[in-house]
């Protein structure tokens, strides 16, 4: 039996990262607009009564625009809302195309066309068709600063859902560039596209601001531990977990495991065995494959290290729930090599009982 300890290399996946969704027109603003453009043109008695709110990105570079739909186009606006509200993504489609011909439409025209068309083909899962919808409104510029925004966020979102991540983090960087935004999902989305670009520590560098100022945030958390991970930053990955393991966060089994998997290469056998036995004593690590596969790492570092009780202890707890009889094989070596040898023996049987790649090594203990 090797006295050399196995480790176990872990992966922190970023499933944690959720896509943003893909933010819709709003059915209401556009029958406001379509009220008021109304009303503007003698055909409704009332003007459309809006509440003034307050812009969503106050810091934006850019100048909205005075957005207003033209009276030769109003026909067709609304034409296209109506098929919008009936679910016609087709018939919005072309209601766009045709508004987006027409020589007189402006530039609000247009572009609230288009974004509308991109929604259209997000619905109906056309995600490259809704790109190029997305990147005409944006080049026609004719939407007040919130839409014109929505829209851009919207092109990130398809390029995201595309894998398109170099794309997607172009379009974001013009994003935060023009809005001058630091809301955290807009932050947590570019460190999410630059780990899927294997720029890792650049990730990790967002992720330790948005922890900074989240401090109790654990999705930030455990997605700052797996770009570290990924960046061969173990050590402050660790660091990072301990504290919150500290104070009380880690509270699934991945989350212990990522930490004592983490002691584990670092060579802190100690510090593993503590998370591991609390995270036992608590119910959160449950008897499995995985966890007998941890303590049997334990136990051949105690054997390397020449500490017997505690390679016994470790091979007896990894053995009845490992998925063949390796940790029983290796339990009656450590055994044999203490002189238990009745021990040895009835180890080695169950070894036999649940199978091992070499059963001859099984035998030779029980024939002694």
């Amino acid at each position: 039996m090797s006295r050399q300890p196995l480790v176990i290399a872990l992966t922190a996946a970023l499933g944690a990262l959720a896509l943003v969704p893909v933010v819709h027109a709003d059915p209401q603003s556009m029958r406001e607009e379509r009220a008021r453009r109304e009303a503007e043109l003698g055909k409704g008695k009332v003007a459309a009564k809006t509440e003034a709110k307050a812009p969503a990105y106050p810091n934006a570079t850019r100048q909205s625009p005075d957005a207003k739909a033209s009276p030769k186009a109003i026909k067709l606006l609304q034409a296209m809302q109506e098929r919008y509200e009936k679910d016609d993504w087709a018939g919005v489609i072309a209601k766009a195309e045709e508004v987006a011909a027409m020589p007189a439409a402006s530039a609000y025209d247009k572009a609230f066309a288009y974004s509308m068309a991109g929604n259209a083909a997000a619905s109906m899962d056309d995600q490259t068709k809704a790109a190029e919808y997305f990147a005409k409104a944006i080049a026609t510029n004719g939407l007040d600063n919130d839409s014109h925004f929505a829209v851009m966020y919207n092109l990130v979102a398809t390029y995201y859902q595309e894998g398109k991540f170099a794309d997607a983090l172009q379009a974001l960087d013009r994003f935060l560039a023009e809005t001058k935004s630091d809301k955290p999902e807009h932050l947590s989305l570019k460190a999410g596209i630059l780990a899927n670009l294997d720029r890792n520590e650049e990730a990790a560098a967002i992720y330790r601001q948005l922890l900074a100022q989240k401090p109790d945030d654990k999705r930030i958390l455990m997605n700052a531990v797996a770009t570290l991970q990924a960046a061969e930053k173990f050590d402050e990955a660790n660091a990072l977990l301990g504290d919150a393991y500290k104070r009380g966060m880690l509270t699934e089994p991945r989350e212990l495991r990522a930490l004592y998997v983490g002691y584990m290469n670092a060579g802190k056998w100690a510090d593993a065995q503590k998370v591991i036995e609390d995270g036992v004593a608590k119910g959160i690590l449950q008897p499995g494959p995985d966890l007998a596969r941890d303590y049997q790492v334990l136990a051949q570092t105690a054997y390397a290290n020449d500490n017997m009780p505690l390679a016994i202890e470790m091979y007896r707890r990894a053995a009845p729930m490992a998925a063949d009889g390796e940790a029983y094989l290796n339990l009656a070596k450590v055994l044999d090599y203490a002189g238990k040898k009745a021990e040895a023996k009835e180890a080695a049987k169950q070894a036999l009982a649940k199978g091992v790649k070499k059963p001859e090594d099984a035998k030779r203990i029980l024939a002694r």
